[in-house]
């Protein structure tokens, strides 16, 4: 299967309010992204934002220096729809995580329900690489995925479950792990899925 064209489908057939990580208000990320920040200046990358509300938020909190990455340009076109001229306030990147090269050293990357996604050994490891190599000294990083206690599948993808140890030991040398949450999102169909939510700092 080809993830592009798998995403790219996805946002061009179905509405925001029919994909199981609709999120109105992303409460928890907002957060934890407010506890990690050290300035409103931080420059902070939201991995797989697509188009969710975090920029918004964010922006209305003041903060000035957002990333949004996408592997779908799809995602990415409706969230700048959606945000008329705010969208320019925001810089927007279509891009696989695996074949993304900053170009800018990052106080705080953000993923909420796309690192569990990536499930290839090697793979997970060129992600916590990357993340690694992303990231300033002292950094934040903060993983929202799905738990042990959550789906085993989305979007018809299997995706890797979590648990707080394994989660710290994945990110493990290059992070030390601060903290962990776990939170139970209801979906647009009346379910519920159990994320683990970790926050790291960057070791080096």
């Amino acid at each position: 299967m080809d993830k592009k064209t798998h995403w790219e489908t996805i946002y061009q057939t179905k509405e925001l309010e029919n994909v199981s990580w609709y999120q109105p208000k992303p409460q928890t990320s907002i957060d934890l992204i407010e506890k990690a920040a050290k300035s409103t200046e931080d420059a902070i990358i939201d991995i797989g934002g697509g188009d969710s509300f975090l920029a918004e938020h964010l922006l209305d909190l003041g903060f000035t220096n957002i990333t949004v990455l996408d592997i779908s340009s799809a995602a990415i076109e409706r969230a700048k729809v959606r945000m008329g001229e705010r969208a320019s306030q925001v810089k927007w990147i279509v891009s696989d995580i695996l074949a993304f090269h900053p170009t800018e050293k990052y106080a705080i990357w953000h993923d909420r329900a796309a690192f569990h996604f990536i499930n290839q050994a090697e793979e997970i490891e060129q992600y916590v690489e990357k993340a690694s190599t992303s990231l300033q000294t002292n950094g934040a990083l903060i993983i929202g995925t799905f738990s042990v206690d959550g789906p085993l599948k989305c979007s018809g993808i299997d995706i890797t479950q979590y648990s707080e140890r394994s989660l710290e030991k994945t990110f493990d040398p290059h992070f030390r792990l601060e903290s962990t949450l776990r939170v139970d999102h209801p979906t647009p169909f009346d379910t519920v899925q159990n994320f683990v939510f970790g926050t790291f700092k960057k070791l080096n």
